[in-house]
C-alpha cells in the first residue's frame, strides 16, 4: 500500500487474476466451444497493449505537449473505425466514410464540449484528463455506431421490396427507409440506455470505482461518473443519428432511386 492508501498489484498479484481467463480457457476447451485459441490470443493482445499504453503515456505525461496527445486521440479515433469496419462483414456503401465523419463529429464534438464547459481543466490538452475521458467516449460510441451501421445495413436489405414498393408510389428516399432508420437508431442507443438504468443498482461503472479506489472521496466520483455517462451517451446518439443519416442516403441516387450497385 503507498502513501495515498492505494493498494499497488505486483506480478504475482497479475498471476493470480490471470488465472481466472484461464479457467474461462478452460471451460470453453471443455464444452468444445471452438473459441479456446482466440480467448488465449485476445487476453495476452490486452495484456501487451495495456502494457504499451501505460509506458506510452507515462511518456506523454512528462512530455506535457499538445502534439503527442492529439496524435494519441488520432490514434484511438482510427483503430476505433478498424475495429467497426472488422465486425461488420456486410458493409454499407462509403462505409468508412460515413462512420469515420460521424465519430470524428460526434466523439471530437461532445469532447471538447465535455472538456472545456465541464471539466474545467488547464491546459486544455493536459493528458491526464484528454485522453482518458475521449477514451471513454471512443470505446462507448464504438459500440453505438457498430451497431447502427450494422443494424441500418440488415434493415435496408430486409426492406428492400417494401422500400422500392414506397418509392414506386411516389415517396422520397428518407420517406420510404424511415422504418429502417428508426430501427437502426433505436439499436445503437438502446444498450446505452439500459446501460444507464442499471447503473448504482445492477453495476458500479468502471470509473467511479476507479476513482473510489484512488482514494477519491465518493460523491465526487459519482458526480464525475454522472457527468461522463451524460456525454457518453451524447456522443452514442449524434454518432449513430449521423451514421444513420448518412449511411441511408448512399443507398440511393440522387433520383430517389434504389442504387443499382448496392442492388
Amino acid at each position: 500500500m503507498d502513501n495515498q492508501g492505494l493498494v499497488n498489484l505486483g506480478i504475482l498479484d497479475l498471476v493470480v487474476a490471470y488465472s481466472l481467463v484461464l479457467l474461462a480457457i478452460g471451460l470453453a476447451k471443455l464444452k468444445r466451444i471452438g473459441q479456446e485459441g482466440q480467448m488465449f490470443w485476445a487476453s495476452l493482445r490486452m495484456v501487451f497493449q495495456l502494457l504499451a499504453v501505460g509506458y506510452l503515456l507515462h511518456f506523454i505525461f512528462a512530455v506535457q505537449h499538445p502534439l503527442p496527445v492529439l496524435a494519441i486521440l488520432l490514434v484511438m479515433g482510427g483503430f476505433s473505425l478498424q475495429v467497426i469496419g472488422s465486425r461488420i462483414k456486410r458493409k454499407m456503401p462509403r462505409f468508412y466514410q460515413v462512420v469515420g465523419t460521424a465519430l470524428l463529429i460526434g466523439c471530437g464534438g461532445v469532447t471538447f464540449v465535455f472538456c472545456s464547459l465541464v471539466v474545467h481543466y488547464s491546459p486544455w490538452y493536459d493528458p491526464r484528463y484528454l485522453i482518458p475521458l475521449a477514451g471513454m467516449i471512443i470505446g462507448n460510441s464504438m459500440n453505438g455506431a457498430s451497431l447502427a451501421a450494422e443494424r441500418l445495413g440488415a434493415e435496408m436489405r430486409e426492406r428492400r421490396e417494401e422500400i422500392e414498393t414506397a418509392l414506386c408510389l411516389g415517396a422520397s428516399a428518407r420517406q420510404a427507409a424511415k422504418p429502417a432508420l428508426r430501427n437502426a437508431f433505436r439499436a445503437a442507443i438502446m444498450p446505452t440506455a439500459n446501460t444507464m438504468a442499471a447503473m448504482g443498482i445492477v453495476s458500479l461503472p468502471g470509473m467511479m470505482t476507479g476513482q473510489i479506489l484512488s482514494g477519491t472521496e465518493p460523491m465526487v466520483a459519482v458526480r464525475y461518473q454522472v457527468a461522463i455517462m451524460c456525454a457518453i451517451t451524447g456522443a452514442v446518439a449524434i454518432t449513430a443519428y449521423l451514421i444513420v443519416l448518412q449511411g441511408y442516403r448512399s443507398y440511393f441516387t440522387a433520383a430517389h432511386q434504389l442504387d443499382m450497385e448496392w442492388r
